[in-house]
């Protein structure tokens, strides 16, 4: 057996032919697509989760790749925050969509698919993207109203998403209304194309928001044409770049977005953090490992898959060390699905806020939430924290930041939080093979459906996406 110690907490990673029973769950059948028994094992240095379907079967699903996650996560967890419900308790989770009273999160993230439509054919697109409805700016609003009202008027982060939204033909008034609802922080998921070459488009966004309370979420899977190939069918290395630099040069925020999946780019981790690390005005970067849902080929080798953990250990070996394993931490407002570590910028040099801090210790005094202000770490109370993805917060931020956040001017403060914060970020979705019952109960980013429900992201792409039977 091998001894690990991971901040406060140390256990044994158990070396033996048999699996070692941990927990029970509840997890779904990939092929009657029926709720099953299923238990949650150890097996060498991995996590599995192996179900019991009286129809096909014991099937046995890698859950996570490195158990140090595992056994960590447990250690950061705290009850949900509440909000308001739009269906009742029936044929119980996950079929009673959305939000029903059993789910367990507040909506940290709302996404709105504003089109269908797609200017790209990924074959990994969860949503099978291409032809179909732009939702017309009346209903986009009405949607955007009710997440508010649903969050009991703290509606924290609005996802412009589809499809690919800037082909919407009211794009821009879609971004100005949501500039003028009451959400902490707006983002515009896209793959780019249109940033590359549209530099009015860029201009306007950036009017528009005049780099406040806004970022792109872009798609950047790495920086191979191999991985574009794969992934999106076609070599986009030139558009990203395109996109970037015209976003760069509008002072326009960027999250890089990595799609994972196990022999294509996972290779690529470490350079895709280099990446990010190096170029000026992107502020953060979030990994996912490719969840089994959507446009997918069948030969894809679920048991072989790539793990929330699985990234975690590529990026330290990947970045020689200079980014560990343990700087990461599991997000309060859902440890089993996201991860997370800040990098601040001392005299040139990118080094992890909670190396060597006692963060665990602070895991009461962080609310649910993915939105952040370094103003919000400055409070009294200290009960927030973090940046996009943001409950992860100390007493006092300003007690891991220093000076800076201590003495500085509201415009230094500022700056700092833009060009000398940067965001890892590594959420793993749910799919019909690694279902875990505990986990979808605290997914918190939700999709606002046309007749105004919310809909965890996994659940709706499993099982309550238009079209999916």
């Amino acid at each position: 057996m091998i001894l690990f110690a991971t901040n406060n907490f140390t256990f044994i990673m158990k070396q033996a032919t048999n699996p070692l029973y941990l927990e029970h769950t509840i997890s779904i059948c990939p092929k009657c697509i029926k709720r099953v028994p299923a238990k949650i094992v150890q097996d060498g240095e991995s996590i599995y989760l192996i179900k019991y379907c009286k129809d096909h079967g014991e099937q046995k699903e890698l859950f996570e790749e490195d158990a140090r996650y595992y056994f960590k996560k447990k250690l950061y967890d705290k009850p949900g925050t509440d909000c308001k419900r739009q269906t009742e308790f029936n044929q119980g989770c996950p079929f009673d969509c959305g939000l029903c009273p059993d789910h367990e999160q507040h909506t940290c993230i709302g996404l709105i698919e504003v089109t269908e439509q797609c200017n790209l054919r990924c074959p990994s697109c969860y949503a099978s993207s291409g032809e179909g409805k732009h939702l017309s700016l009346e209903k986009i609003e009405e949607m955007m109203d009710f997440y508010i009202d649903s969050e009991y008027e703290q509606a924290e982060i609005l996802q412009i998403s589809g499809g690919e939204p800037t082909i919407h033909p009211q794009i821009l008034d879609i971004l100005k209304l949501a500039k003028n609802k009451d959400f902490k922080y707006v983002m515009l998921n896209t793959n780019g194309l249109r940033l590359s070459e549209d530099l009015e488009f860029a201009d306007a966004i950036a009017h528009i928001f005049q780099g406040t309370g806004f970022e792109i979420y872009l798609q950047f899977d790495g920086l191979e044409q191999n991985t574009y190939q794969t992934l999106r069918g076609s070599d986009l290395r030139l558009v990203k770049q395109k996109a970037i630099d015209n976003l760069i040069s509008r002072d326009i925020p960027i999250t890089l977005v990595s799609t994972i999946l196990k022999g294509v780019n996972d290779h690529e981790v470490g350079a895709i953090v280099d990446f990010g690390l190096k170029t000026k005005g992107i502020r953060g970067l979030n990994m996912q490992p490719l969840a089994f849902f959507g446009r997918l080929d069948d030969h894809i080798d679920t048991t072989d898959r790539i793990t929330l953990s699985g990234i975690l250990k590529r990026i330290e070996e990947q970045t020689n060390g200079k980014i560990l394993f343990d700087d990461f931490v599991p997000l309060p407002c859902n440890v089993d699905r996201v991860a997370i570590t800040y990098l601040t910028n001392r005299r040139g040099k990118w080094m992890p806020l909670a190396r060597g801090k006692d963060l665990q210790s602070l895991v009461p005094r962080i609310k649910n939430t993915f939105a952040f202000s370094l103003d919000d770490a400055m409070e009294e109370d200290g009960s927030c924290c973090g940046t996009t993805c943001k409950c992860f917060g100390p007493k006092k931020l300003a007690d891991v930041l220093g000076g800076i956040a201590k003495s500085a001017s509201d415009k230094k403060r500022s700056e700092y939080l833009n060009k000398d914060l940067f965001r890892i970020s590594v959420t793993s979705f749910i799919d019909v093979y690694n279902f875990d019952m505990k986990s979808m109960k605290k997914e918190c980013v939700h999709i606002i459906t046309e007749d105004l429900r919310k809909i965890p992201f996994s659940s709706y792409n499993m099982f309550h996406r238009p079209g999916i039977s």
